[in-house]
């Protein structure tokens, strides 16, 4: 059975679309920590990053890094912080998270809401600045 990351990734269920290649995937979060907040999937249906191959690992954090810099570009913050959570849903997924300080990486914090031309304004934002 498919993943809703594999859904998303072909165009079964919305997204905000940030950039592809051809194994990995990145679109915004729709329960944001903060604004800006990226999801980068693989293609492949691996459940938990240590599944992936050696090769694999090294083109998911190519493909993050060249995320997580234009992301940077488009959100002021002081950084991006990176988190590997595996819990949720059992797909290989990034969390690109843009942040000032520790408390704004709070996993319990409730999500920002965010209007639809938000959510697609920073999209195309930070997919304009995305080097690949």
């Amino acid at each position: 059975m498919s993943t809703i990351f594999t859904k998303i990734i072909n165009g079964e269920i919305p997204c905000y679309k940030i950039a592809e290649n051809d194994d990995y995937f990145a679109f915004l979060d729709i329960n944001p920590m903060a604004k800006g907040h990226t999801l980068v999937v693989t293609k492949a249906e691996v459940d938990y990053i240590i599944n992936l191959t050696e090769e694999q690992t090294k083109g998911l954090f190519a493909f993050v890094r060249r995320i997580a810099l234009a992301l940077k570009k488009v959100v002021p913050c002081k950084t991006v912080s990176i988190f590997v959570l595996g819990i949720d849903v059992p797909h290989t997924h990034v969390h690109l998270i843009p942040f000032n300080n520790i408390e704004d990486v709070n996993f319990k914090k409730p999500a920002l809401k965010l209007s639809k031309e938000e959510f697609e304004h920073i999209a195309q934002q930070i997919s304009a600045n995305v080097e690949l």
